[in-house]
């Protein structure tokens, strides 16, 4: 909806602006609800949970790092020997093709070389990977899903595409990345700059100790970095949980709407408790003629009592009624010749504590056996 202002100068001029830019969300609506369950499992059916991508990258680099530290010994060995057979075949396998190595053999040492490597890298990726794998499973469990997968055409359209490149998340990630070069370049400089003498040795070492020393070096860095890097995933995860908690709250509109769509309707589910009242009443007041007895408050509740010994036990309620209710009982108790006896305490215990179709208890037994005692004796029964 668009409205004109005029300036308050005198030139006249007239501004259009629109209203709509000044509401809460796209339909005008807050967004003050917390969000149902039922809404939280359809987003984490679409794919939609809060996780962050950084705190499986940086436990990752952490458990390689801390790996590497532990067995790069062994794996810079095997490279070492791996190397070695290689260089020393070298002079063998020329003088026997005399100069001339066919590309045959070329590719099978290659490809021999590069299956030695994978089987010495692979336990400590393979440890990385698993370890990745638990933070996510830790952050959102598990329950996989293909949603996310599958192609939208909402996806393609170029004005959903502007508004994701200025909404607030592309901000937050730019700024997250700009944390991550100075916190990363803070780390490095800080590592180094107690080190130049450490590296100005490798000019004056043997290779070996020159290459095992280099190892040390980077492996430390690795686990700093790796450790800064916590740090920036563990204020990531925060925001990403915010952020998806903002996504997720409702209006109430959409708590009413997903009421009706899972609960039903509430004025038909209210016109349905009506009718099965009424029908339930229609029954209570056919059954009341055959009480044997009406008790009362004397005004605001009233219990109709029938015993058959044959039957049941003891008495049971066929009908009770608070208000109108209880007056129409009366009534209805008055003109098919059904006693009606006050009792005030013995009515409310019986309209409180007792349903319609239910035995009276027997810590009322005693109270109620002497208002039929009564009747019996009008009716001229005993």
């Amino acid at each position: 909806m668009y409205t004109v202002c005029r300036a308050d100068d005198e030139s006249g001029l007239l501004i259009k602006y629109n209203l709509q830019f000044f509401a809460e969300d796209a339909n005008g609506a807050e967004k003050s609800e917390e969000p149902t369950s039922k809404k939280l499992d359809d987003a984490r059916k679409e794919g939609q949970v809060a996780k962050s991508q950084e705190v499986a990258t940086a436990f990752s680099l952490m458990a390689l790092f801390l790996i590497l530290r532990i067995g790069y010994g062994f794996m810079g060995t095997n490279f070492q020997n791996l190397f070695s057979r290689i260089y020393n075949n070298i002079p063998n396998v020329a003088r026997t093709y005399e100069g001339y190595i066919p590309v045959e053999l070329l590719r099978s040492l290659l490809t021999n070389a590069i299956f030695t490597m994978f089987i010495i890298s692979a336990p400590f990726f393979i440890i990385a990977f698993i370890i990745a794998f638990v933070s996510d499973l830790v952050q959102v469990g598990f329950k996989p899903t293909s949603k996310p997968l599958q192609p939208k055409l909402s996806k393609l359209n170029p004005i959903s595409g502007m508004k994701k490149i200025f909404s607030t998340r592309k901000l937050f990630e730019l700024g997250k990345s700009i944390l991550k070069l100075v916190i990363m370049g803070a780390v490095i400089y800080s590592f180094f700059t107690g080190r130049t003498e450490s590296l100005f040795l490798l000019y004056d070492i043997p290779l070996k100790q020159a290459i095992g020393l280099m190892g040390s070096l980077i492996i430390d860095l690795g686990i700093r970095l790796a450790a800064a890097y916590i740090v920036i995933a563990a204020i990531d995860l925060i925001y990403q949980r915010r952020k998806f908690h903002k996504d997720m709250m409702m209006t109430k509109q959409e708590v009413k709407d997903e009421y009706k769509n899972s609960e039903g309707d509430p004025a038909v589910k209210g016109a349905q408790k009506r009718r099965m009242m009424e029908a339930s009443r229609r029954r209570m007041m056919q059954q009341l003629p055959e009480a044997d007895v009406v008790i009362t408050n004397p005004t605001h509740f009233a219990v109709a009592i029938k015993y058959d010994a044959d039957e049941n036990d003891a008495p049971i309620v066929v009908a009770k009624g608070a208000d109108y209710l209880a007056q129409k009982i009366k009534e209805v108790a008055r003109e098919n010749n059904v006693e009606i006896v006050e009792n005030k305490p013995l009515a409310r215990m019986l309209y409180t504590n007792v349903e319609v179709g239910e035995l009276v208890p027997p810590e009322l037994y005693k109270a109620v056996a002497e208002v039929l005692a009564y009747v019996y004796h009008l009716q001229g029964k005993v």
